[in-house]
């Protein structure tokens, strides 16, 4: 594995079984993503982004393939070392937010950090950091039903970034948003990975794919085409 590449997958494949049916999710993915990178996938509904997503999250293994992850083969491991790693090394970005209703907005970005075994002192000042870094540090006692979907992405970014970890996994994390919070957090984005953050995030709106240094095009299950930011621009300037 090249040492500067966070994520390496090589012929990555998967098929779900139901009822005697064979679905193929993904056929033969070969992708990598570097230190620093900012990458998106794109791609029509049914594509296969979320399921590429969620073997990159270790929410789901490849029926084939190879994945490494910051220098450790991941594909095959069992769902307690996944949920171990998963929580090391990989920060969530969700459309539908997932903060816990019942929960200040400080207790759902310490709540992660809880389970790395972190004492209280190192938990509350990560917990801390991370929502000044987004902006939310003077929400830190509200309630999610308190606040607006903007300031609630925020909060997950936060959440994400408590545990700082090697790579962000964004699914789609304008969905649930008007345009104004939409663009506010995809700058919040561009401004985290300016400042070093990896970033690979799932969407279906070109306008923030374009945000990315790479875009990956997924149809049927395949990579078709990939753009890089020089490229993105000359094809702009083209059109």
């Amino acid at each position: 594995m090249n040492s500067n590449n966070i994520i390496e997958l090589d012929n990555i494949k998967k098929v779900f079984l139901t009822d005697e049916v064979e679905t193929h999710a993904l056929f033969g993915i070969h992708l990598t993503i570097a230190r620093g990178e900012y990458v998106s996938i794109a791609g029509p509904s049914g594509c296969g982004k979320s399921t590429l997503l969620s073997i990159l999250g270790l929410l789901d293994t490849p029926t084939e393939g190879r994945y490494t992850l910051n220098n450790q083969e991941v594909a095959n491991l069992d769902f307690a070392a996944r949920a171990r790693i998963r929580n090391r090394e990989i920060g969530f970005i969700f459309q539908s937010f997932n903060l816990i209703g019942d929960l200040t907005v400080f207790e759902n970005v310490e709540l992660p950090l809880t389970y790395r075994g972190m004492g209280q002192a190192e938990r509350h000042e990560a917990a801390r950091q991370a929502l000044e870094r987004v902006g939310m540090g003077h929400r830190t006692k509200h309630y999610p039903a308190q606040l607006s979907g903007g300031q609630q992405q925020r909060v997950a970014v936060a959440r994400a970034l408590g545990g700082k970890p090697s790579i962000l996994l964004a699914d789609e994390p304008t969905g649930n948003l008007d345009s104004k919070n939409g663009d506010a957090v995809m700058n919040l984005l561009r401004e985290l990975h300016r400042e070093g953050a990896t970033i690979c995030m799932v969407t279906h709106d070109p306008r923030f794919a374009r945000h990315a240094d790479r875009q990956i095009h997924l149809f049927d299950g395949r990579v078709v085409e990939e753009q890089h930011e020089a490229e993105q621009a000359e094809a702009g300037k083209i059109s």
